[in-house]
């Protein structure tokens, strides 16, 4: 509001310092989240000695960015980009269970390394056109946006000590085996056994999805705008079947065993107003930076 003041009543389409103040074919334009920038401005007036400087925010939660190139001042080519791919490791140090004679002063005890590895990725492309009218500061916009996406996460173990049926490594107890991501790893086999996970697999997830949207902006400064859109559009997303490898001990032996339990599958089918995974949508008021 603060800054519309000063511009509100005037409707020449260049700065006091001929700035153009409406894009231009082949301008840029990347849009953030525009409300931490308007609490800042009406924390300013309402005595919030709090006041945190506003941050640079992704449209959505899914964390796209997302960007136009426009042709001339009435058409823009849309993108929605986001390519993350996430890979840990940790490693820590157990006892040798295979070891029982204690170490002697001032000797270490022998020690193993159990790991844990853990990847994930999301990959989100998306593309759209954008068609303007309007000859003021105030300008409506309209077009389409097509948008796929894929995600999905693995986790790997590796354990130092090895199970056996006979001699000193029984059981994945506590003793033995490091527990990992929070206990992730210490499970039950299907037989009600003590077991640890080796492999555990998300279902990749994939979708896709088209939208028509309609939206209005104004430009408050040269360049920069705030602005709000919605849509309506189609979209499909299923999700495989997650799976998890253990091993343990168990039987009439009893013996070393290793099990795969396949989880279940989801798929979803959406022809709505704004619900698209993730996008230019959601009625989300934005800033537009065009350069």
């Amino acid at each position: 509001m603060a800054f519309a003041a000063t511009t509100v009543f005037a409707q020449d389409l260049t700065s006091k310092k001929g700035e153009p103040i409406l894009p231009e074919a082949d301008d840029w334009s990347i849009g953030v989240d525009a409300t931490p920038f308007l609490n800042y401005a009406g924390n300013l007036f309402n005595g919030n000695s709090f006041n945190n400087a506003p941050t640079w925010n992704f449209l959505n939660t899914n964390q796209t960015i997302i960007g136009k190139m426009f042709m001339d001042e009435k058409t823009a080519y849309r993108a929605i980009l986001r390519i993350g791919f996430q890979s840990t490791k940790e490693v820590a140090m157990i006892a040798d269970a295979t070891v029982t004679t204690p170490p002697t002063y001032p000797n270490l005890p022998s020690m193993k390394e159990d790991t844990w590895k853990h990847s994930q990725r999301f990959i989100g492309l998306g593309g759209g056109i954008e068609m303007r009218r309007g000859k003021t500061r105030l300008q409506g916009f309209y077009g389409g946006d097509f948008m796929f996406w894929m995600s999905g996460s693995k986790d790997v173990y590796e354990y130092g000590n090895a199970l056996s049926a006979s001699g000193t490594v029984v059981t994945p107890n506590p003793g033995t085996t490091t527990s990992f991501n929070g206990g992730a790893n210490m499970t039950f086999d299907t037989y009600g056994n003590a077991a640890r996970v080796t492999e555990y697999k998300s279902g990749s997830t994939i979708g896709f999805g088209v939208r028509g949207f309609i939206g209005a902006e104004y430009f408050i400064l040269p360049k920069i705008s705030v602005g709000a859109e919605f849509g309506w559009g189609f979209g499909i997303t299923t999700t495989g079947a997650d799976s998890e490898t253990v091993e343990s001990v168990g039987g009439t032996g009893p013996s070393v065993g290793t099990q795969t339990v396949e989880g279940g599958k989801a798929s979803s089918m959406m022809l709505d107003v704004d619900r698209n995974a993730f996008g230019t949508g959601n009625g989300s008021l934005r800033m537009n930076f065009h350069f």
